[in-house]
């Protein structure tokens, strides 16, 4: 929601991740899933409207219609639900509330959209490598040194925007395994991505994987270092697992859901 991004930029974030999936109408919109009904009341409001497998997907509702949603906390023991009114942003609406605090505040935050499940868009006839290319022109993130990461699970469509449609935005390959974590996979990685941003349990499970995407000019962003749901049997409190991935692992980055606590463990 505009009103999370708003806490994370004054929290202290240097990046702010929406993730993103298109409408019916070829609109992007801040949510986590291909689906609606993890984090909205869409249930209540289509209750026709489901797929045969039993889920609603925004790729088949207008913007007008993904308007009338309120949104609901996704994980546990967070926001509680039915304690205010949160709508389904836009990725536009989101640039421009970032845009806009760091003019008011003078900090430069830049913006980190996740592409959902390209290959499904794409299957849907709403590619999104072209249309994440005109948002972000037309709101002038150009070039190397541009505040933004664009990310994906699939590998098809960041070697698209690099190869085919000619972008040296930066690019990061998100990774839930450990297949392309290999001097072969990093190789070709390093030919067209900016960096890799694996699960932390990867870098848990072989730290060396950091060393080898650096040595290939690679930075390594490691996904999502929660203070509510830190390995209890690994650290003994969640500054230990900041503590882990910066200093013995040496990342570049985390993706945190806590960013005032990874600023405030980072600024001692």
């Amino acid at each position: 929601t505009l009103e999370a991004y708003a806490a994370a930029h004054a929290m202290g974030a240097d990046y702010v991740e929406p993730d993103l999936v298109l409408t019916k109408d070829n609109h992007f919109i801040c949510l986590h899933d291909i689906h609606l009904e993890a984090t909205t009341n869409v249930e209540e409001i289509f209750p026709d409207r489901k797929r045969k497998d039993g889920s609603w997907y925004p790729i088949d509702f207008t913007l007008a219609e993904i308007k009338q949603l309120q949104v609901h906390e996704r994980l546990p023991k967070r926001f509680p639900e039915n304690q205010s009114d949160f709508e389904v942003p836009t990725l536009e609406e989101m640039i421009e509330l970032i845009q806009g605090m760091n003019k008011a505040t003078g900090r430069d935050v830049g913006i980190y959209p996740e592409l959902k499940a390209p290959a499904f868009h794409t299957k849907a006839g709403q590619p999104m490598e072209e249309r994440i290319l005109e948002v972000l022109d037309e709101y002038d993130y150009e070039g190397r040194d541009a505040k933004v990461f664009i990310q994906s699970f699939e590998i098809e469509p960041l070697r698209k925007i690099r190869n085919e449609l000619k972008s040296d935005l930066p690019l990061i390959m998100l990774m839930g395994g450990a297949g392309l974590l290999n001097e072969r996979g990093l190789d070709d990685l390093a030919t067209f991505v900016d960096g890799i941003g694996p699960s932390k349990t990867l870098i848990e499970r072989n730290p060396k994987i950091v060393a080898e995407a650096q040595k290939r000019g690679l930075k390594v962003h490691p996904y999502t270092l929660r203070a509510d749901s830190y390995s209890k049997q690994k650290y003994d409190s969640f500054d230990d697992e900041i503590d882990a991935l910066y200093n013995t692992y040496n990342v570049d980055g985390v993706f945190t859901d806590h960013p005032d606590k990874v600023v405030a463990f980072l600024n001692k």
